[in-house]
């Protein structure tokens, strides 16, 4: 027999971010309780909204089947004496276990305790499993709430228990409540008491109630009404799912409503108004076919209004202050060309160590222009934008809309009459600002953004600050990420770890540079091994490139993807063995294999064969690898596998006569030193 199961915690309205990280953790706490026992039970589902956080099984059992238990005691030897007598061992154990001696069991030469305890009813269990999964959500949540003399804690302060395995309330007390079959529905619309007849009325009983619970179709809900109204003043909305996440949590009856923003604002930067409509407000802005900001805004309520009216003309009163203030810092601003911010950045710290963000800009502007030199980039134009890059930091719209810097810089630099290329690069020079966003679009915005980011890294270790497991305050591995996106995806070709020695080279503190670049390029390849993972780079290959000590990381990644073809042909798996065979024995002669073999020497057709075919390849490959074509490069190493192989069937490498010996290991180390060409394909499986 079984039936669907419902546990709700009604409590007072959660903050967004705690929606549904407490509905998931609560669902699965108690399906791992089940599953722990043994209960068999169904889909479970995970739902929530502001006011609740429930989890719906369906077709729990209801009763655990018998458990079968086993502890295993002493070994017979220890058990008994030389006479046969149970010893002390022996009767703890059976003591132990509730039995006597000759109860217990023996298998394979221990004493064992076997035994059927009978199974329990799931709503006995399940005051137990709702403990553990409360116990869990407390550590989900960093700041709980104490509000009455039971001295219990929770997110908000938790007013309904509901708990039923089918039709029957499970015995369940947490937070000075007793659970029953009572909930609430919306707070405006329904809010009468609802009894439960079963748990599977839930979701019918709450939706009549005006509360849509299940997540997910929240969010759809919420997605399809904002593009409907979107598409009603002739635009698409931006929706991105952080917005689309949170405004799903913030209600339980999504209601979009369309409001105007006002013509005197849409002479702001759009990033302006997106910032305030969209993180202070959390409405929608709406674009129209050619990426226009229109002037609406698409907010959802948690209502359905008799006068919907009513509702857009307070939120329309909501948002106009709001833009009103970023009107003011953005007419402030530009009263005064972008340079002469800079030096008010004399008087904000960068780090105690590293000086101020302007010691931080005249280090920047030094490394972009050697890096534009470099890259072929426009000197000029680095130089610049490299030395007003941090000066919208002194701004008012800045300083109010902190994840603006940058964007700003770009816009107050065009409106001072910077040329297009400067204003750009100062725009773009924070990106990537995350997983999967663009690199900047521009050389140099790429040359400024690449300076930016190395400074940062040289400068926090250098520092003695390099990130921890947990912490990582200056945002180091995006940092580390964003430059091998830069190179990497802008096809550039740079002798990185070079780079980050001149930038540690900058950085004002004494420290052992040398340890410090190795700490820094240990801390950089590991971030690219992540980068190539994406890319399908395993583990394995990337070992393989990186024993080579390749510094160029453009290179590195050509030598990957080539290695990963390579690794795909017949041939490739007994040429590695081969190699590391190879490499094994001139490890073990303590052979440096520098020289060339003599043929003169050869004594036996499989060394003179060897030889030639190794002769053939290294110049074909020489040909490959000089035009970067590493993939055809490897697969010409496909025809060695043959000779390679009669070699080790037909010749005894350690010889008796030494200068045979040596000729053999000469070859080999030819062998081997054709084989690192690439990668060292002895890491690869053979």
């Amino acid at each position: 027999m079984s039936d669907e199961l419902l546990i709700e915690i009604g409590c007072e309205d959660l903050p967004a971010r705690y929606v549904r990280p407490l509905a998931e953790c609560l669902a699965d706490s108690v399906r791992d309780g089940l599953d722990e026992r043994g209960v068999a039970h169904g889909e479970v589902r995970a739902l929530g909204t502001p006011r609740r956080l429930a989890v719906l099984i369906d077709a729990v059992a209801a009763r655990q089947p018998d458990q079968e238990r086993a502890r295993k005691g002493p070994s017979v030897k220890a058990a008994f004496d030389a006479e046969g007598a149970p010893t002390r061992a022996a009767e703890g154990f059976a003591r132990s276990c509730g039995v006597t001696v000759d109860d217990l069991l023996r298998e394979d030469d221990y004493l064992v305790y076997r035994a059927t305890e009978t199974g329990r009813d799931t709503a006995a269990l399940l005051p137990g499993i709702l403990e553990g999964a409360l116990q869990a959500m407390d550590a989900t949540v960093p700041r709980r709430m104490r509000w009455d003399a039971t001295e219990a804690t929770f997110a908000r302060p938790v007013r309904w228990l509901v708990a039923l395995l089918g039709d029957t309330v499970v015995p369940w007390s947490a937070f000075g409540l007793d659970a029953d079959r009572t909930t609430h529905g919306h707070r405006f619309h329904a809010p009468d008491a609802i009894a439960l007849a079963r748990a599977a009325d839930y979701e019918g009983a709450l939706r009549a109630a005006k509360v849509v619970a299940d997540m997910q179709a929240r969010r759809d809900a919420v997605r399809e009404q904002v593009e409907a109204e979107a598409r009603g003043c002739g635009g698409t909305a931006r929706i991105t799912d952080e917005l689309l996440e949170e405004v799903a949590a913030l209600v339980e009856w999504p209601v979009a409503v369309r409001g105007r923003i006002g013509a005197e604002f849409m002479g702001l930067p759009p990033e302006v108004i997106v910032t305030t409509v969209e993180t202070n407000q959390r409405y929608f802005t709406v674009f129209d076919d050619a990426g226009a900001l229109l002037p609406a805004f698409i907010t959802v309520a948690n209502i359905a209004s008799r006068d919907p009216q009513q509702v857009v003309a307070g939120n329309e009163r909501v948002v106009r202050p709001r833009l009103a203030d970023a009107l003011f810092f953005w007419n402030q601003d530009r009263r005064q060309p972008l340079a002469d911010f800079l030096p008010r950045l004399a008087d904000a710290t960068f780090q105690k160590d590293l000086g101020t963000i302007r010691d931080k800009v005249d280090r920047v502007t030094a490394l972009a222009r050697d890096l534009a030199a470099a890259l072929d980039a426009d000197g000029a134009a680095c130089e610049r934008a490299a030395l007003l890059c941090k000066a919208d930091l002194a701004t008012q719209m800045v300083f109010e809309f902190p994840e603006l810097q940058g964007i700003m810089g770009g816009y107050y630099a065009r409106e001072a009459g910077e040329p297009a290329a400067v204003a750009d690069a100062i725009a773009e020079h924070y990106q990537p600002v995350g997983a999967g966003a663009p690199i900047p679009a521009t050389a140099a915005g790429r040359v400024v953004a690449l300076a930016d980011k190395l400074d940062t890294l040289a400068g926090i270790f250098a520092a003695g600050q390099p990130p921890t497991a947990s912490k990582d305050p200056f945002a180091l591995r995006r940092a580390a990420i964003g430059v091998l996106r830069i190179v990497l995806e802008g096809g550039l070709r740079l002798d990185l770890r070079a780079w980050l020695s001149t930038a540690i080279d900058a950085q004002p503190v004494d420290c052992d540079r040398a340890a410090v670049l190795g700490q820094l390029w240990a801390f950089v390849a590991e971030r690219l091994r992540g980068v190539l993972a994406e890319d399908g780079i395993g583990r394995e290959t990337f070992d393989a490139v990186a024993a080579l000590d390749v510094v160029d990381v453009g290179d590195f990644a050509a030598r990957a993807r080539a290695v990963r073809a390579f690794t795909a042909m017949p041939e490739a798996a007994q040429l590695a063995a081969a190699h590391k065979r190879a490499r094994n024995v001139l490890r073990q002669a303590d052979s440096d294999s520098g020289g060339e073999p003599d043929p003169a020497r050869f004594v036996d057709d499989a060394e003179r064969a060897l030889a030639d075919s190794l002769a053939a390849q290294a110049a074909r490959q020489e040909a490959h690898l000089r035009d970067g074509a590493y993939a055809e490069g490897l697969r010409a190493l496909a025809a060695l596998q043959a000779p390679v192989d009669a070699f080790f069937d037909a010749v005894m490498v350690n010889a008796d006569d030494p200068a045979l010996r040596a000729n053999r290991l000469a070859l080999l180390g030819a062998l081997d030193r054709t084989c690192r060409r690439v990668a060292d394909l002895s890491l690869l499986s053979g």
